[in-house]
């Protein structure tokens, strides 16, 4: 069965598909752009609407709103209902800690539960992803929902890896799963793999057989509880002492004592890393998780030089730059410049080399995300 005829199928079972959008983040690695308060997902520079926005909208037409549950932290609740105002208020759930992927999908889990019961089927996605092509991703996604109501697995969305990346887990994959109801394209997994160095990148990308994890997961509810039964005792007694309380005042303080002794720990390591009924379906929609400045560079428009510009930038005499000006009244200006990222906002710029740009994370936590500018006033 070839997946561009899984979407009528999915939707004829969409009173019991789902989906899950993980909207955490600090917003350190769009810094001075992204801030605590307004982490990647908030960010517009893209289409002109939120990362958030973009990741529920290419959802239409499979999922509706209403079946879609965003998690995200306590404090950033306010901020996702006003970038989202075709989502439901009331499935919008803020985590009380950062707990990591693995309690953020027994939440999700649970929710699932309550709504559509054990058989349901949900999908897990990421809220700060760029895809180009949705209908295409709609038609992966719609495969492996398909998937999972039939058979007792757990799909990964892998990624044909384009370089030898090393920012990247991995997903090796052997034989194809085979079956005549089965949708074309699925493999075993053998293995999960972390994120590798340079060398075994390499020898990764020429085997063929090892595909970037894309941190989007997909499993029918009950399935997903008996891993959670096995690998994770602590999340498992959560998610049952959650689902009756969904919507109750007594949900947030029970949620809150959960919390509070959960480990930090992600699903991969929980639970993907152990599972053995595991398959991959590769995904080649135009996936770009735009994880830093230099790569956000590859949306932006360039000149004839190769810089890539958002916003009022002018540029004399320089190339292979990406320079994005956020202050709509606020020219910025560079000349002889060369391989930088430079980003202004009102309150702050950053200048940095794009080889240093990977490590932004460090400059942030020595300034904070929402810098003191009284501490560098002299």
């Amino acid at each position: 069965m070839g997946l561009a005829r899984v979407a009528d199928i999915v939707l004829k079972m969409t009173d019991n598909v789902f989906a899950v959008i993980l909207a955490g983040g600090r917003g350190e690695r769009f810094w001075p752009v992204g801030r605590a308060s307004r982490p990647k997902q908030f960010v517009t520079l893209f289409g002109g609407k939120p990362l958030i926005r973009h990741a529920v909208e290419r959802l239409e037409g499979l999922i509706p709103p209403e079946r879609v549950l965003i998690i995200t932290s306590r404090d950033l609740v306010p901020a996702t209902r006003e970038a989202l105002p075709g989502v439901p208020e009331e499935n919008i759930l803020g985590e009380p800690q950062g707990r990591d992927t693995a309690a953020a999908c027994a939440l999700a889990t649970a929710w699932v539960i309550s709504r559509g019961g054990p058989e349901a089927s949900l999908c897990i996605l990421t809220a700060d992803h760029l895809i180009a092509d949705a209908p295409g991703f709609r038609t992966v996604l719609g495969g492996a929902l398909t998937l999972v109501a039939r058979r007792p697995v757990m799909s990964v969305i892998g990624i044909k890896p384009t370089m030898p990346a090393t920012g990247y887990g991995y997903v090796k994959v052997k034989g194809p799963l085979r079956g005549a109801d089965i949708p074309k394209g699925f493999r075993r997994v053998d293995r999960f793999v972390e994120k590798p160095n340079l060398g075994t990148a390499a020898l990764y990308l020429a085997s063929g057989d090892y595909w970037w994890n894309s941190g989007m997961f997909v499993w029918r509810a009950d399935t997903f509880c008996d891993a959670l039964e096995q690998f994770c005792p602590a999340l498992s007694a959560m998610r049952k002492d959650l689902v009756p309380v969904f919507g109750t005042p007594a949900f947030t303080d029970k949620l809150a004592r959960w919390y509070a002794g959960l480990e930090k720990i992600s699903v991969d390591y929980a639970v993907m890393e152990k599972a053995e009924n595991l398959v991959a379906i590769r995904g080649e929609f135009g996936w770009d998780d735009v994880g830093t400045w230099v790569s956000a560079g590859d949306h932006f428009a360039r000149d004839p030089e190769g810089n890539a510009v958002h916003g009022l930038v002018r540029a004399l005499a320089s190339k292979s730059n990406t320079v994005v000006n956020a202050q709509e009244d606020h020219l910025v200006a560079i000349m002889g410049a060369e391989d930088l990222v430079i980003v202004h906002t009102p309150d702050a710029t950053l200048v940095c080399t794009k080889e240093a740009a990977d490590g932004l994370k460090a400059l942030v936590k020595t300034i904070g995300s929402e810098p003191d500018l009284e501490r560098f006033i002299r």
